[in-house]
């Protein structure tokens, strides 16, 4: 490793190159060794910033929620879930190797940790108690993080590519035989306008007016 590579690097710049490595090629085909090689440095001077890869991908996971908006005060609750959950959709859409490591760590970061301040925040401050605040976090985040991981597996992008995915389902299996399949994918996908961003949306909506009537009830 060059001088000028040890004095640049640092444990943000090492945490950045793991994301951006992890998003082009997944987080089971990072390893120290490689992530050195993308920072042109030494395997071993990496350590010094990230001790473990369990330390690295709490890094990394922190990098994500930070990417996340938190619910303000400023804006009626549902508005500030609201946004809160495409937010999160979206930076797991941009970071799909995370889905399965948001949750549930041991060791938790500061942007993790204010976000879920924020949203204990917001829901109290709109008149949830205490055990409603846990059960309405709890199912928001069961339904974005299981949106989001089913979207991992899904072959979607553009209108386009969502058109050409659904005309080659079509053609493999008979109509005939499947006609509720057919007809979904006639009849709602095949047409111009599909988005899939739209079904994210009317499930939350949802979640949270179910949440707004247990809460004035």
């Amino acid at each position: 490793m060059s001088t000028d590579t040890r004095s640049q690097l640092n444990r943000d710049l090492v945490l950045r190159t793991a994301v951006e490595y992890a998003d082009r090629h997944g987080l089971e085909a990072l390893s120290m060794r490689k992530l050195a090689d993308e920072l042109g440095a030494g395997a071993m001077s990496l350590y010094h910033y990230v001790p473990n890869k369990t330390d690295l991908i709490d890094g990394m996971v922190d990098l994500v929620f930070a990417e996340i908006e938190p619910p303000a005060l400023d804006v009626d609750w549902r508005t500030a879930m609201r946004r809160r959950a495409v937010s999160t959709r979206e930076a797991l859409n941009r970071h799909r190797w995370a889905v399965g490591h948001m949750e549930g760590r041991s060791t938790h970061g500061p942007a993790n940790l204010r976000l879920h301040d924020a949203v204990l925040g917001c829901l109290r401050a709109a008149g949830f108690s205490v055990e409603m605040t846990v059960h309405a976090y709890s199912v928001q985040d069961a339904y974005i993080y299981g949106f989001a991981l089913q979207e991992t597996t899904m072959p979607l992008g553009t209108e386009e590519e969502t058109a050409a995915m659904a005309e080659m389902m079509l053609a493999r299996f008979p109509a005939d035989d499947y006609p509720h399949l057919a007809e979904l994918t006639v009849g709602h996908i095949l047409p111009p306008g599909y988005d899939y961003a739209k079904e994210f949306e009317y499930g939350l909506d949802l979640i949270l007016d179910g949440l707004e009537r247990i809460r004035d009830a």
